[in-house]
């Protein structure tokens, strides 16, 4: 039960209903088109970590606060699908709504009982409902979803045509979801190429590029951790540290080391990533402030902490 629950959360951070996917027709096939018109001036890179993403809507409800709305949103895995929301339209306060009133339960495939792989199919359908099935190419904010070609492991990006379809791919973690057909090629998780896509947001032509990582320090890895699991954590953060450069600040809150499912996690973690971002404000400030970029909020950026929560991984 808990390899269900781990699974339904790490593709589905949002859902809240089943549904499964239509095939999509070949002119909503999502592929990359190089953008046209004038660069964006702040983009926001969001990170992977399955249910460790609730804690992006604690950074995305602080950058609200003070006035700093993307209009460039590029996401990865988790990342990913809390971004095609965003983008969609839908507030920092909302999707913390939908935080709160996720069953997870209601995500799962009878094929996972014996051991099988989850399709996915539902993350594509519960994503186009929530963006009200509109093509990523015309949603409020500019979008571009990463993700993992399988047959080289090179990062593939889309930014035209089914967002459902995208955030399916760029959410599929190896061993525990299907690869993702696209056209001609299979895709998987984007945290296999670009754990925080940092350098896709850049390409993107950004003048500053916040990015949120939502992985775990290493320091805080117990002794009990699974070797598995320490080897994908340091594969993570060696690409993370690689693309850092390109970000004018990277956001990294410390929310513990195990993730876990239930309600009082998800408040948690959108609790201490929420406290973390606002100690944050005057580094942001300066980071708008070595990019040439106005700062669009109060003049004192504020340190206020709002109540914590207890780190739990």
């Amino acid at each position: 039960m808990r390899r269900i629950l781990s699974a339904g959360l790490a593709a589905a951070l949002l859902l809240s209903a089943c549904h499964f996917a239509d095939d999509v027709a070949s002119d909503r096939m999502p592929r990359f088109e190089t953008p046209s018109g004038p660069a964006p001036t702040v983009a926001i890179a969001l990170g992977s970590g399955g249910p460790r993403g609730f804690a992006h809507i604690g950074v995305l409800k602080v950058l609200e606060e003070n006035g700093i709305r993307p209009d460039l949103v590029v996401g990865s895995s988790v990342g990913a699908m809390v971004g095609a929301i965003y983008a969609a339209g839908m507030g920092a306060g909302d999707l913390e709504k939908l935080a709160r009133d996720i069953n997870v339960l209601e995500f799962f495939e009878f094929r996972m009982l014996g051991g099988g792989l989850a399709t996915g199919s539902a993350v594509q359908s519960y994503v186009n409902e929530r963006v009200h099935h509109k093509r990523m190419e015309d949603l409020g904010i500019r979008f571009v979803v990463a993700a993992t070609r399988q047959s080289d492991g090179r990062l593939a990006l889309f930014n035209r045509g089914d967002a459902g379809l995208a955030v399916r791919a760029s959410s599929a973690s190896p061993g525990q979801f299907e690869p993702v057909r696209v056209g001609n090629d299979l895709f998987i998780d984007g945290d296999e190429a670009a754990p925080v896509p940092i350098g896709a947001a850049r390409s993107m032509g950004a003048r500053l590029v916040i990015a949120v990582d939502v992985s775990a320090y290493e320091q805080d890895t117990p002794p009990s951790a699974p070797q598995a699991w320490r080897d994908k954590d340091l594969r993570r953060a060696r690409q993370v540290a690689a693309e850092a450069p390109q970000a004018d600040i990277v956001l990294h809150p410390n929310i513990g080391y195990y993730a876990g499912h239930d309600e009082s996690y998800r408040r948690r973690v959108i609790g201490q990533a929420e406290s973390y971002t606002r100690e944050q404000l005057p580094a942001i400030r300066a980071a708008y402030a070595r990019a040439g970029v106005p700062w669009p909020g109060p003049q004192n950026a504020s340190t206020e902490r709002s109540p914590a929560g207890v780190a739990s991984r």
